[in-house]
């Protein structure tokens, strides 16, 4: 049985939907933004602008100068493509924040309505936020969720308005000298969620945050702080997207997590940048006696994206789990994974990672498993597969294990396999397009981790998906 070639109007279609739905950008809207490149006079030009407290104003300025004394990575993706003299680092749009979604800027509401962002926070979630560039321009949390004490502010707001809190924690996960482009995002950070969730507190609705980069040659560097205190649960979904330019766009976010005694935080992003978006982000959380941290993290956009999520089990009986899926379509790199330390007994840990690659897609399994000389009884697992679509595909794994105790129980396995033509024939035979069955066959490999996102987040990746595997995303 022959294949069945897609044909061009079909193609057409598809890019002409993505396009509609995530690659529009809006040409009328107007910016207020700083000088182009990154200087200390655009650094204190962002903090005058935002009204900051002086102690802000340091630590940005601290940040700034590790930011260029530090070299451009080489150890993963290549980013010598990076033109840091070529971007706007702060580019607000016109118009102020409210909690009114009537009050939006029309151009910027009309951007997020194509987006599905306030249809879906009625359905599905207890508070939503929404940055376009540089600034949050909507945010809203349930009433009932504010009458228990729950904070769910933007970053900025919350330096003014909760400065005890941030100045004990900002920073305090990721400190700048943790690599250069933490020491970026500190220096020109913008926007960003805070949540602080009280003593006992357990959301039963997730809280979400969607950021859109919309002007060209610009970049988004959003700081994102959360704070479980003892017994809280919280669930906080992200989703990104940005147009399709011809030059590069840079998103360099910095996400610092707190997990105390006994408290759930699980961090889910699905993100879905444009293929000229450098996306390098740094995510850490802290966990401390019986906590657990969830990372679940779906990579399908990008021109390079490098992002491995950590945890540190910093107290007895904490757990960690990473799940991490990367989809590298034509053209894309997917260096991604995570990092989890076990420093104290009793801990527990998961890693899994699915990487898809298509074309001339290159997608990177980067993992570290640490345990301490102090963590007694560690169980840890780490699983990485890899799935192969078309010859030039490729797919890289690099696991690492620095065992410090003699009692851990540890489990690492890794397989790599190929969409064989027998099974696209027998799909076929039966009456499915080659498009449909490459799609049913990617999401089936990944389905047992898109089983933990709310359903219109697991519909919306299964469309995606199809999108990327036939070859019309980008």
């Amino acid at each position: 049985m022959a294949k069945k070639d897609t044909k061009p109007e079909e193609i057409m279609q598809m890019k002409d939907e993505y396009a509609e739905r995530y690659g529009f950008r809006d040409e009328n809207t107007k910016y207020t933004k700083t000088e182009k490149g990154l200087s200390e006079e655009v650094v204190r030009e962002i903090s005058r602008i935002k009204e900051e407290p002086e102690w802000m104003l340091e630590k940005r300025l601290q940040a700034y100068n590790i930011f260029i004394s530090k070299p451009v990575p080489t150890w993963g993706a290549d980013l010598s493509g990076i033109n840091f003299a070529d971007i706007y680092y702060y580019m607000r749009p016109d118009g102020k924040k409210t909690d009114s979604w009537a009050e939006v800027p029309e151009d910027i509401k009309r951007t997020f309505d194509k987006l599905g962002i306030p249809e879906s926070e009625k359905k599905f979630f207890g508070g939503a936020e929404a940055q376009y560039d540089s600034e949050v321009v909507y945010h809203n949390i349930r009433k009932d969720l504010e009458e228990k004490g729950v904070i769910f502010t933007d970053t900025d707001n919350a330096v003014k308005k909760y400065s005890d809190i941030m100045k004990r924690f900002f920073g305090t996960v990721i400190p700048p000298s943790d690599n250069k482009f933490a020491a970026l995002n500190t220096a020109c950070w913008s926007g960003g969620s805070f949540i602080y969730v009280p003593k006992g507190v357990k959301l039963t609705l997730p809280l979400q945050a969607y950021f859109r980069i919309n002007a060209e040659k610009s970049g988004q560097f959003e700081r994102t702080l959360i704070v479980a205190d003892e017994g809280a649960d919280v669930t906080y979904i992200e989703g990104c997207t940005a147009p399709i330019y011809s030059s590069s766009s840079l998103h360099a976010a910095n996400v610092e997590i707190i997990v105390h005694k006994n408290a759930h935080v699980r961090y889910v992003t699905i993100q879905n940048w444009s293929k000229n978006v450098y996306n390098l982000v740094t995510q850490r959380a802290y966990v401390y006696e019986n906590g657990s941290m969830e990372w679940v993290d779906f990579n399908i956009g990008s021109k390079t994206n490098m992002k491995y999520p950590s945890i540190f089990l910093k107290e007895r009986g904490g757990r960690g789990e990473i799940l991490s899926v990367a989809i590298a379509g034509e053209g894309q790199v997917q260096d991604s994974g995570g990092k989890i330390y076990h420093l104290a007994p009793d801990t527990t840990s998961k890693m899994i990672s699915k990487g898809v690659s298509k074309g001339t897609g290159v997608a990177s399994y980067r993992g570290l498993m640490h345990i301490d000389k102090n963590a007694t009884n560690v169980k840890t697992s780490v699983r990485c597969d890899s799935l192969l679509l078309g010859d030039g595909a490729k797919a890289n794994t690099y696991p690492y294990m620095e065992i410090y105790s003699n009692d851990a129980s540890i489990a690492h396995e890794a397989t790599v396999s190929k969409i064989s033509d027998d099974n696209l024939f027998y799909m076929m035979s039966r009456g499915i397009s080659e498009e449909d069955a490459i799609a049913t066959i990617v999401f089936g490999f990944i389905n047992d981790l898109a089983e933990v996102l709310p359903l219109e987040y697991s519909l919306e990746l299964k469309r995606l998906i199809k999108l990327d595997t036939t070859g019309s995303v980008g």
